[in-house]
């Protein structure tokens, strides 16, 4: 193929996409989809990559479809970016991760174009203090530069498991019971104002996608998705999944709205 066929084909599929998502804005659109960003290291092997380059492909394949998200009128995105579970992985993996996401998250700051166009505000949801002093000090700089956009919100979550989530909603929850000075049978609305993505006024999610083939939710946002999330799972790895690996699962999502 060469370049000129080549630029012809991106011009048709970008111009079919920018149309179909007109289309799909129609229709239903979810207020808050949520990623589960499974097979970087399956899809660096397959590739003949080095690990950290697929986590790296995975960055880019998150940047894509926020900015697809938006385009659609999604007003929350969440993504699984590292769990608590990861710092078991080898210490070159780990720090390999870490070395990117303070990268990331520092262009986030320095060059967040796409956050700024949409104003979205990025909320880094978990365990921070868990995380290397200078990635903390990264989150920091990249929350503040977007504290104030208020159209759309990015929910970065690392160093984050649903059951660390759970238990420290529970602990705020009976802290604040005692400050008040009175007994009260704590319930479920108590402990879903303290839970993670509500202390960052996210909205409930509807759709939770878990690409890769795996099945299963790995200790993520399993209190958020226990009720009225529709999940699904797409065989595509992570850095490879994109627009039309989405289409399918909004539509699924239109139907089920349409005719419950």
């Amino acid at each position: 193929m060469n370049y000129y066929t080549s630029r012809i084909q991106e011009t048709v599929s970008a111009k079919a996409q920018s149309a179909l998502l007109t289309v799909l804005s129609a229709g239903p659109i979810p207020e808050h989809v949520a990623f589960i960003m499974d097979g970087n290291r399956r899809y660096a092997r397959l590739h003949q990559k080095q690990v950290a380059q697929g986590h790296t492909d995975g960055f880019q394949a998150l940047h894509r479809m926020l900015e697809i998200c938006m385009k659609l009128g999604v007003r929350c995105v969440s993504a699984y970016a590292f769990a608590i579970e990861n710092f078991k992985r080898p210490p070159e993996e780990v720090d390999a991760l870490m070395k990117l996401a303070e990268e990331k998250l520092v262009e986030m700051a320095q060059h967040g174009e796409l956050l700024e166009q949409h104003g979205i505000r990025l909320n880094v949801v978990g365990r921070k203090d868990l995380l290397p002093p200078a990635v903390q000090e990264a989150v920091k700089k990249a929350e503040d530069l977007t504290r104030n956009n208020d159209k759309a919100i990015l929910n970065l979550c690392m160093s984050y498991a649903s059951r660390d989530d759970i238990t420290l909603a529970v602990e705020a929850s009976v802290r604040e019971s005692l400050l008040d000075g009175q007994e009260k049978t704590l319930t479920e609305n108590d402990l879903d104002a303290h839970i993670m993505t509500s202390v960052v006024d996210s909205p409930p999610i509807d759709i939770l996608i878990r690409t890769s083939g795996v099945k299963r939710l790995s200790d993520f946002l399993t209190w958020q998705v226990c009720e009225n999330t529709q999940i699904q799972f797409s065989d595509t790895y992570w850095p490879d999944f994109g627009f039309w690996d989405f289409v399918p699962i909004l539509l699924d999502y239109q139907r089920k709205v349409w005719y419950p």
